[in-house]
């Protein structure tokens, strides 16, 4: 048996091109006693990859120069040496990497059940992005009835999610998004109650018309040039949630900062980064209660998926060419 893994070989200024990875097939070393051996149904890919792949301090280590590429994975036991918290065909998913198969004790992988959803839901909505969405705007945004909430990345797998959210709580929700379609998908579809698509709308001007009254909470996927444009909108004792910053990830030079940080003061409003690992034991509350809100209706969720390792470079830069909607997804094997 061989594994067609996509190992990572040099990290890169600015856009990763496509020397940054190289595809290798390599023997699936046998079991030892306790591990498992996952066959990857898909691939999670997430803005954050780009993060990891910088040698600087973080939240998490940096990827290493020859290893797996790091990634969410999901898929099914096929082999068992011995561990006990495991069955063959057991749907499971952890940070598997960029590869056809993972080898693994059992530690930090999950048991989830395809009968309440199918596999990609579990890696987006159900997984590291809807978890981000969750906590992020529920303990960080705090929201509450009546809030006015702004969101950027919003047809994005977070966005999306942190929108519905607030919308089932209540508030009232304005997303930022690019295009003219993925601005029509968060009003019709996910029920925003209005949109601003910054390819073609001046950030400032729509701001002023489609949030007369200021905002409450402030949800920030992009950074640069939208998070200062939305530091100018706070009302008194406004939230902004440091979630990413897509628009920065790329940058060869010094990330651009917002200028209208000023606003923070005058507005007595506080400015908090969050990573969702924070939240790790709570998850399955969470994931409960969207499941709840996915079987009402109310929380719906679009899966972008792409086939084959061999093409991963390729569907990695969907994540910031914006020719993606919702959440993006590597498939590796069929189901």
């Amino acid at each position: 048996m061989h594994n067609k893994q996509i190992i990572f070989k040099k990290r890169p200024v600015g856009v990763p091109d496509a020397d940054t990875w190289q595809l290798e097939t390599n023997p699936v070393p046998e079991l030892e006693e306790g591990e498992i051996l996952v066959e990857h149904h898909y691939i999670s890919l997430d803005p954050a990859m780009r993060g990891w792949m910088n040698d600087t301090k973080s939240y998490i280590p940096p990827v290493a120069i020859d290893d797996v590429m790091r990634a969410g994975s999901i898929g099914k036991v096929i082999k068992n040496n011995g561990n006990p918290k495991f069955e063959i065909g057991d749907v499971v998913t952890s940070w598997g990497g960029v590869q056809q198969y993972a080898i693994t004790n059992g530690d930090g992988w999950y048991k989830v059940d395809t009968r309440l959803a199918p596999m990609p839901k579990y890696i987006g909505i159900l997984g590291m992005p809807g978890m981000t969405a969750y906590f992020g705007i529920t303990e960080v945004g705090k929201i509450k009835e009546g809030d006015i909430v702004l969101v950027s990345g919003a047809a994005g797998a977070v966005g999306s999610v942190v929108g519905q959210i607030a919308k089932i709580k209540g508030c009232t929700v304005i997303g930022i998004a690019g295009g003219q379609e993925k601005c029509d998908y968060i009003i019709n579809e996910l029920g925003f109650d209005d949109a601003i698509d910054y390819k073609s709308e001046n950030i400032y001007t729509a701001l002023k018309k489609k949030c007369p009254k200021g905002v409450d909470v402030y949800f920030d996927n992009v950074g640069g040039k939208i998070l200062d444009a939305a530091l100018s909108k706070l009302r008194m004792h406004a939230r902004v949630v440091i979630c990413g910053a897509i628009s920065q990830y790329n940058q060869k030079s010094k990330i651009d900062g917002p200028s209208n940080y000023l606003s923070l003061l005058v507005t007595r409003s506080t400015m908090q980064g969050m990573v969702v690992m924070d939240y790790t034991k709570k998850f399955g509350e969470a994931a409960k209660q969207m499941g709840v809100w996915m079987q009402e209706g109310k929380l719906k969720s679009k899966e972008d998926i792409y086939e084959g390792i061999e093409n991963f470079h390729e569907t990695y830069n969907r994540l910031f060419t914006g020719k993606k909607k919702g959440k993006l997804v590597l498939k590796v094997i069929e189901e």
